[in-house]
């Protein structure tokens, strides 16, 4: 269900600041999407030359390459300018709210293309679902659910209290209509600030006594789940999404799994500090976040530099900080750290840099070429092209070059097939010979169905070890954990505060689910190798040497998902006295560890279930979803050189003789053009050098 949308038929145009200042897309980007729009060209010449089964292949080829947004995670602490910063990510100065409380539950994606002109396009925001706002108002969310089964009346009464608050708030600001818009999907044609505002951020409490509830702030903001805005900037080469989070921790863990299901699905992850705060013991949580994703995958970009009264001697000192609190918390000791100033890029893209700022600028930009406005001088120091300068080298070298790689490759086997149907219809060649079309369906069904179930066995058995392995890891903390407790009270009594950290079970997680994310993709490109080899001899068993030319490649396995799930909280990350409270109204240890292993298996059996089963499903789909592309593609190229062998009485080619021999020659030149884009950026630079 949709929202009555916004006004404007025509998207809403944003111009520059005052000295036309706009931000160079940079150099990784810009090559990229080069070798993008020829391979773009080059698929779409082969779609008008392939046949009727070729052009299937062709279009999921076509809508691979339209369908690449990698995205880009923010994550922070609260006033370190992360909001800002994502604005000027995104060339917009004042885009999203930054100077009131974002609402805690909402993650925010830009949905930047290239355009002509800067201007905003359609905006869609999800509200809660039924059973999530159902699971905050009965239980007090997952804190509730804790206090609830440790029996801490205190707790949950405190809880309870905040939850009838929130939901007394909204029934104010939604009336009637409440329970109706759970589910709802708002949908607009267009978005300004104040749109923005009515679902993102928080608002003052509405008395019913005046103004109009439909334009007051925050009006859907305690429902509202997520966020989806479009736009498009004349400096994005290529697409791209940028997420705004909440965060990872709050009263009720909701946004928590929010963040969590964000960066799962991005590509890279930018971790935005305060020069004045840096980690501090608050964001045990963001380092756990990040501590599940490969390093490479993971900048940290310090902000509010402009603030630092000596950036030259603290600069060094917070890096050296910061790696060493990554370095005690099992974090990503080798991220690269970026250190700059959101107000600084702000400013540039407004084109109104105060003087009160020019002497910090220029300091940090240092020699200032000749000709160089203040805006672009304030954009340099700020940061921001060295962040987007990594952030494009990252993408377009992982996951950008595969997708092209992965194409090319693709369309050179279509282009060959297509090549080698030609050859089939003009020479009338393996006419008299070789298998019938039933024959060749009904062979290749059960070539499809005995690899696609081979491989569905293997990951199912490493899946088994996977998961057996991880209840062996949680088994021994939840003993481990117990045991410690007891011997604590036993020795000191239960007056002396108890520590006992989760780390040790997230290292054995993580360790567990690296080697079967190993063992997963050998097993896979096993597979592949088996089913290439199985398709190739099905080639020449069916047509013979016409499909000598048919190119075909071993796909590489995919990038398969962090499994950032393991950074969800346990309840033993609540540093809460009330836990202390309850151990002491309880009598006898030992039955008390019991109740306390009882307690912390209840509270951790959703984080292990979304481990074992939601990660272990993306695995698995993201890995069979390459040999079912690769045994669709090919069925239709068989199918397309099948077809061909129609022409017995040789008058199609009587009539399209010169025709047929033009496409030969324009789909060999494709040939070679997917052959050079298929290669590796790198070494064919190399190459050249």
């Amino acid at each position: 269900m949709t929202d009555t949308p916004q006004t404007d038929e025509q998207k809403t145009e944003t111009t520059t600041g005052p000295d036309g200042f706009l931000p160079e897309a940079p150099d990784a980007f810009v090559e990229f999407a080069v070798r993008h729009e020829q391979l773009s060209r080059a698929v779409a010449q082969l779609a008008r030359l392939a046949g009727t089964s070729a052009k299937k292949p062709i279009a999921r080829l076509e809508k691979d390459l339209g369908g690449f947004e990698p995205a880009v995670t923010f994550l922070g602490q609260v006033k370190s300018g992360k909001t800002t910063l994502v604005n000027a990510m995104a060339g917009w100065p004042d885009l999203l709210p930054a100077d009131v409380n974002p609402w805690t539950s909402v993650v925010t994606s830009l949905h930047i293309r290239p355009g002509g002109t800067r201007c905003v396009g359609n905006a869609s925001f999800q509200l809660m679902k039924e059973a999530e706002w159902d699971r905050l108002i009965q239980k007090g969310g997952r804190l509730g659910e804790l206090a609830e089964r440790a029996g801490a009346e205190e707790e949950q009464e405190k809880i309870r209290a905040q939850v009838t608050a929130l939901r007394e708030k909204s029934k104010r600001r939604l009336g009637r209509k409440f329970e109706l818009l759970l589910g709802q999907k708002h949908d607009y044609d267009s978005f300004d600030t104040e749109l923005l505002e009515r679902y993102i951020c928080l608002g003052d409490d509405l008395d019913g006594t005046s103004g109009d509830p439909k334009e007051t702030q925050g009006r859907f903001a305690d429902i509202t789940r997520s966020a989806d805005l479009w736009l498009e900037s004349p400096s994005a080469p290529v697409p791209m999404c940028l997420r705004d989070t909440p965060g990872v921790n709050d009263t009720f863990m909701m946004r928590e799994q929010v963040t969590i299901n964000a960066v799962r699905s991005s590509r890279f992850c930018v971790v935005v500090l305060s020069a004045h705060q840096a980690l501090s013991s608050v964001d045990m949580g963001l380092i756990r976040l990040i501590s599940a994703m490969p390093s490479r995958d993971v900048l940290i970009f310090v902000n509010r530099c402009d603030e630092l009264s000596d950036p030259q001697n603290e600069i060094p000192q917070i890096e050296q900080s910061i790696r060493k609190v990554l370095s005690r918390n099992s974090g990503p000791e080798d991220a690269a750290i970026l250190f700059g100033s959101a107000l600084w890029a702000h400013l540039a893209l407004s084109g109104d840099v105060p003087d009160s700022d020019r002497p910090g600028i220029l300091a940090q930009r240092g020699a200032v070429p000749p000709g160089e406005t203040l805006s672009e001088t304030a954009w340099q120091a700020s940061g921001l092209p060295a962040l987007q300068a990594a952030i494009a080298a990252q993408i377009s070298g992982t996951t950008g070059n595969a997708l092209l790689r992965r194409v090319a490759s693709d369309a050179g086997t279509v282009a060959s097939g297509q090549q080698a149907a030609n050859k089939v219809r003009i020479s009338g060649e393996a006419q008299a010979e070789g298998m019938t079309m039933q024959d060749i369906r009904r062979e290749l069904d059960s070539l499809v169905d005995r690899h696609t179930e081979a491989m569905a066995r293997t990951l199912s058995t490493l899946t088994d070890g996977f998961r057996e392995r991880a209840d062996r890891a949680h088994a021994g903390f939840l003993h481990n954990a117990s045991s410690a407790l007891v011997r604590h009270l036993e020795n000191y009594g239960p007056e002396q505060p108890w520590r006992f950290s989760p780390d040790g079970l997230r290292s054995r997680l993580r360790s567990a689910a690296s080697v079967y994310e190993t063992r997963a993709r050998a097993a896979a490109h096993r597979h592949y190798t088996d089913a290439v080899t199985d398709i190739a001899e099905f080639y020449f068993r069916a047509f013979g040497k016409a499909v000598e030319g048919v190119r075909l490649s071993v796909p590489d396995t995919p990038d398969l998902p962090a499994p950032v799930g393991i950074a969800g909280s346990i309840a033993l990350d609540f540093r809460e006295g009330w836990l202390t409270s309850w151990w002491r109204r309880t009598r006898g240890y030992k039955a008390f560890a019991r109740q306390f292993q009882d307690l912390i298996s209840a509270e951790t059996r959703e984080f292990m279930e979304n481990l074992k089963t939601g990660h272990t499903i993306d695995v698995t789909a993201r890995l069979q979803s390459v040999l079912e592309t690769l045994m669709s593609q090919n069925r239709d190229i068989l199918y397309e050189i099948g077809d061909s062998r129609g022409d017995k009485d040789g008058l199609e080619t009587l009539c399209l003789g010169a025709d047929e021999a033009e496409k030969t020659r324009a789909i060999d030149d494709l040939l070679a053009e997917f052959e050079k884009l298929s290669a590796d950026p790198e070494n064919v630079r190399h190459a050249a050098q």
